[in-house]
């Protein structure tokens, strides 16, 4: 695990981006290439971490980066990599680099996915990570693949029949490691020693990788701007967000919650929820409680634990 003294101070994330304050994107960005170092080369697909970051004539990356479309950045990146190689067979001496493929749930969950997954198939050695803010963000904070159930996005409204986003979050890490993949994890800008080292593992890890990285958006969690990490945290200790990691075959608990709190401590932060907390739908509270609990026993064997529940019916329904 990496520690401040381990990291260098020169930033290949500069500041002067016009990402909002407490922009969980903009941190992810930062701690990825606190780990990666300036040998990188950079594919960010169009979204909020790259809408801010270049505003022409400015960029905030110091580092050899290409913008791409919504839905390729993996193909893009792909190609990089496949042009790199090239170039070595025939040069002889040139160095290549390692890669990393920056896009948002939007376009990872949804309408990025099958380029990751052709990335995966063929085998580039390439790191992809997901800055997931659990909605398109950069559009209008339309509801995504990500999104959780019981939201309240432009598209999932809250109302009196529909009560939020009626589906519920994709599992990308179980997909992405079902292509036989060798390395994945989750991650989470509150834990930034966590995800700094697994950013380093993973390019160090030949082969693709994918990291899941939980980054909150102010804006359209409506939380306030402070509480960024707060509330990433907070998703963590209700068990919302397991952060865990699966490396060449054995899955790994990397951050351990002996006393998990209710999943209602999380929701009870943002105002994406608020209309859940009404007496008449606290079933709906139950219900994303229930999801909690059964994602958690699955990680939890996964990873060769013994689960711990939140709540007496968690237990019992255990």
């Amino acid at each position: 695990m990496v520690t401040l003294r381990d990291l260098p101070s020169e930033e290949l994330f500069l500041p002067g981006h016009r990402h909002c304050p407490g922009c969980g994107a903009s941190m992810a960005a930062r701690m990825a290439l606190k780990a990666s170092g300036r040998e990188i080369v950079v594919a960010n697909a169009t979204g909020c971490l790259e809408v801010a970051s270049t505003i022409y004539p400015y960029t905030s990356w110091a580092v050899p980066w290409v913008h791409t479309a919504f839905e390729n950045v993996a193909a893009t990146a792909s190609g990089i990599e496949a042009a790199f190689k090239a170039m070595s067979r025939r040069g002889g001496k040139l160095k290549i680099p390692d890669f990393i493929a920056f896009a948002g749930d939007g376009g990872t969950f949804d309408i990025g996915i099958q380029s990751l997954s052709g990335m995966l198939e063929r085998g580039h050695h390439i790191l992809y990570i997901c800055y997931d803010n659990e909605a398109y963000m950069n559009t209008g904070i339309q509801r995504s693949g990500s999104t959780p159930h019981g939201a309240a996005t432009s598209t999932s409204c809250a109302g009196s029949k529909v009560h939020g986003k009626p589906e519920w979050k994709k599992d990308l890490i179980g997909i992405s490691v079902a292509h036989g993949i060798s390395y994945a994890a989750t991650a989470s800008v509150a834990y930034w020693n966590d995800y700094i080292t697994k950013v380093r593992k993973a390019l160090d890890t030949k082969g693709p990788s994918v990291i899941h990285v939980l980054a909150p958006c102010p804006r359209g969690w409506r939380h306030e701007a402070a509480d960024t990490v707060k509330v990433a945290k907070l998703a963590t200790q209700t068990l919302y967000f397991p952060i865990y990691e699966y490396d060449h075959g054995r899955y790994t608990l990397n951050v351990r919650v002996p006393h998990p709190l209710p999943v209602e401590e999380f929701l009870k932060t943002q105002g994406r929820f608020t209309h859940l907390l009404k007496p008449e739908l606290s079933e709906e509270i139950r219900g994303i409680q229930k999801w909690v609990d059964d994602s958690w026993e699955h990680i939890a064997h996964l990873c060769g634990e013994t689960p711990t529940f939140s709540t007496a019916e968690g237990r019992r329904n255990k």
